[in-house]
C-alpha cells in the first residue's frame, strides 16, 4: 500500500516539477547552470517521498573546480533524486537522445542545456562528442557522465564506456570520480525509511599530459579507484 501511495507522489511531483522547470528554463534554454536547477527541483521532494537521507563527502573539491569531467556509477533511477543533490553549477549531463521524447522530463533534459547522443549512429554520435570538447574548452562548462552506459542495478560498478575518458583526454581537462553507495540494497518503497546514501567526490585524476593512448589505463585507474570508494563509503551504511 505505501508504494501505491508513494508512486502516485512521485507521479504528481514527476508532472508539477517538469512543468515548474519548464517555466524556469524556457527564459534561458540551454544555458549551463539549467542543470542544476533541474537537478535540485527534482532532487529536494523526490528524495523525500522516497525517504532516502543523504550525506555528502568533499564536494567542495567539484564545487570549486575548473572545468572537468565528472564521472559516477549508475544505479537506477533513483539516482535523479539522489545524486541529483551534488550537481553544482555550471554541469551538464550526456544523456541518451531517447530522453528527449519522454514526457515532460525529456523535453526540460533538452532545455536544460544537456547533451543527447544517439547512440545507434556513429557520426552522430562523434558529433555529440565534438560538442562536449568545446563546452569543457571554451565554454567553461564541466560535463557529467554516468561511465558505465546503463544502470548496474545496485550490483557490482560495471566495465567503463570510453567516452567519458576520450573527452578528458581530448580537452585536457582532469576527471573528477564521484562514488555513491549501494543504496538500492535494502531498498523497497514498501519500507518508511530507506536508510542514508553516501556520495564522495574523489580526488581530481589530471589527463593534460596524456595521450589517447593512455585512455584504457585512465580507465582502469578511475574504475579501481571508484570500486575502492563505493567500498568505503558502503561500510558506512
Amino acid at each position: 500500500m505505501l508504494s501505491i501511495v508513494r508512486y502516485i507522489l512521485l507521479a504528481c511531483h514527476f508532472v508539477i516539477s517538469s512543468l515548474l522547470a519548464f517555466c524556469i528554463i524556457i527564459f534561458r534554454p540551454f544555458h549551463h547552470s539549467n542543470s542544476r536547477i533541474l537537478a535540485q527541483i527534482y532532487s529536494q521532494i523526490g528524495r523525500r517521498i522516497i525517504r532516502v537521507k543523504i550525506k555528502h563527502y568533499n564536494a567542495e573539491i567539484m564545487i570549486n573546480h575548473e572545468p572537468c569531467v565528472v564521472v559516477s556509477n549508475h544505479q537506477s533511477n533513483w539516482d535523479l533524486f539522489i545524486v541529483g543533490s551534488i550537481v553544482p553549477k555550471r554541469m551538464v549531463s550526456l544523456g541518451k537522445k531517447s530522453l528527449k521524447w519522454m514526457p515532460f522530463f525529456g523535453q526540460v533534459y533538452w532545455l536544460g542545456g544537456n547533451i543527447l547522443v544517439d547512440r545507434g549512429n556513429r557520426k552522430k554520435a562523434m558529433a555529440a562528442m565534438e560538442t562536449t570538447k568545446k563546452a569543457l574548452t571554451t565554454k567553461d562548462t564541466s560535463i557529467w557522465f554516468f561511465a558505465e552506459g546503463t544502470r548496474n542495478h545496485g550490483k557490482n560498478m560495471l566495465p567503463f564506456k570510453k567516452g567519458a575518458f576520450v573527452t578528458a583526454v581530448n580537452a585536457g581537462v582532469p576527471i573528477i570520480p564521484v562514488c555513491t553507495s549501494s543504496y538500492l540494497k535494502g531498498f523497497s518503497l514498501d519500507q518508511w525509511d530507506n536508510g542514508t546514501a553516501h556520495i564522495k567526490v574523489l580526488e581530481p585524476i589530471e589527463t593534460k599530459d596524456l595521450t589517447l593512448d593512455d585512455v584504457d589505463q585512465l580507465m582502469l585507474d578511475t574504475h579501481l579507484a571508484m570500486m575502492d570508494g563505493i567500498q568505503e563509503l558502503d561500510a558506512l551504511s
